[in-house]
C-alpha cells in the first residue's frame, strides 16, 4: 500500500487524532503601509499605515497547522492577564481549540511580535515579551492541567520558543508525565540545553539549531550531521532526531541509521513557519500510527506547500496528497 493509499484509508475512516500542544504562546501582529519620505526627526522612513492584522504565533502557529489538518487540539501554556492574552484565547476558541489548560500569569505580558512592512520589505520588528521562567506556583497549576488532559491525548507536542516556559525542571516533569501515561513526546527545540528534552520520542531541530546545540562549527554534509547527532543522542536518548535542512530537505537520524529526504519544493517565496508545519504534520501522522519515515515524507510535501506562500501558512491533507500525486 502506498503512502497515499494509507492516508486515503485514514481519511475514509474519519480518524482524527487528539494532540496536546504545550508551548510558548504569542501573537504575530502585522502592520502594512507605504513609505515615501524620511522623518525630519531622524533618518528613518515615515510609514503611512494602510492595514493591520493579528494571528497566532509561536506554538499557536503549530496549533493552526494541526487544526488545518483536522486534529482535535488541546493547548497548554502561559499568557498574560491582558487584552492580547484575551485575543489569543478568542482566536483559538473560534477555531475549536480547547484552551482550558492555558494559565494566566499576572506578572508577565502576553508575547507580541509586531512587524512593520512596506510592500514586501520588513522595516523593523518590535517584540514585547517576558522570557523569565514561570513561578513555582504557576508551574504547579500548569502541570495539574496537563495531567488532567493527558489521557485523552494521542500524542504530546512541545513547541519551545525559548520564552520562559520550558525551564529544565518543568520540561522533564512534562516528559515524565507523558511517558508514565504511555504518550509519545515530539519536540520542536530551542536553545542550547537539549538535556532537558531527555526521554522525548522525536526532537526536530533545524541545521543551525543542531550545530549550536552540539557545539559544532558547521554541518555541511551527512557525516557532519551524524557526528552532531551523536552528541544529542548522548544527551537525550531520543528515538529520532529529525533535522530540517532548508533547501536540501530533511534528515531522519537514529543512533543506528540516517536517511536524507530531498526537498520537495518547486517554488520558494517564504520559509517562515515551515518548521511549525513540519512538526505538526509529523505529530499528526505519527499519532495516527504511520511510521516516522512516512510522517516525515508527508511533512516534506507539506513544507513544499507552505513555502510557496508569503508569511506563516498552513496546509491541508488534500493539498499534501495533491502535491505527492503531482510529482
Amino acid at each position: 500500500m502506498t503512502i497515499t493509499d494509507k492516508v486515503r484509508s485514514i481519511q475514509s475512516a474519519q480518524k482524527k487524532p487528539s494532540v496536546l500542544v504545550i508551548g510558548d504562546l504569542m501573537l504575530d501582529h502585522y502592520i502594512w503601509g507605504s513609505a515615501t519620505r524620511l522623518s525630519p526627526e531622524a533618518p528613518v522612513p515615515v510609514v503611512n499605515v494602510k492595514k493591520e492584522s493579528t494571528t497566532l504565533g509561536g506554538a499557536g502557529n503549530v496549533v493552526q497547522n494541526l487544526v488545518a489538518l483536522g486534529a482535535q487540539v488541546t493547548v497548554a501554556g502561559v499568557i498574560g492577564k491582558d487584552a492580547p492574552g484575551k485575543q489569543l484565547l478568542e482566536i483559538m476558541e473560534s477555531e475549536g481549540v480547547k484552551t482550558n489548560s492555558i494559565v494566566e500569569d499576572h506578572s508577565r505580558s502576553t508575547t507580541i511580535k509586531t512587524r512593520i512592512l512596506v510592500g514586501s520589505h520588513q522595516l523593523v520588528r518590535v517584540d514585547r515579551e517576558v522570557t523569565e521562567a514561570i513561578s513555582a506556583a504557576l508551574e504547579e497549576e500548569l502541570v495539574a492541567k496537563i495531567i488532567a488532559n493527558i489521557d485523552t491525548a494521542d500524542i504530546v507536542l512541545l513547541s519551545d520558543y525559548n520564552k520562559g516556559l520550558f525551564a529544565p525542571g518543568i520540561t522533564q516533569r512534562i516528559i515524565k508525565i507523558a511517558t508514565e501515561h504511555q504518550k509519545k513526546v515530539v519536540i520542536d527545540p530551542k536553545g542550547l540545553n537539549y538535556e532537558k528534552y531527555k526521554g522525548a520520542y522525536i526532537i526536530k531541530p533545524n541545521r543551525k539549531e543542531l550545530a549550536e546545540a552540539a557545539k559544532t562549527e558547521k554541518i555541511s554534509n551527512l557525516a557532519d550531521l551524524e557526528n552532531a547527532a551523536k552528541t544529542i543522542f548522548g544527551q537525550t536518548g531520543t528515538d529520532y532526531l529529525i533535522v530540517t535542512l532548508s533547501e536540501e530537505g530533511m534528515a531522519i537520524l537514529t543512533e543506528q541509521s540516517s536517511k536524507l529526504l530531498p526537498v520537495k519544493a518547486t517554488e520558494v517565496f517564504d520559509v517562515t513557519g515551515a518548521g511549525d508545519t513540519v512538526i505538526a504534520v509529523i505529530a499528526y501522522f505519527t499519532a495516527l500510527g504511520l511510521s516516522v519515515e512516512e510522517a516525515c515524507e508527508l511533512a516534506n510535501h507539506a513544507a513544499a506547500n507552505v513555502v510557496r506562500h508569503v508569511g506563516s501558512a498552513t496546509t491541508t491533507i488534500e493539498e499534501i496528497l495533491k502535491d505527492i500525486e503531482s510529482r
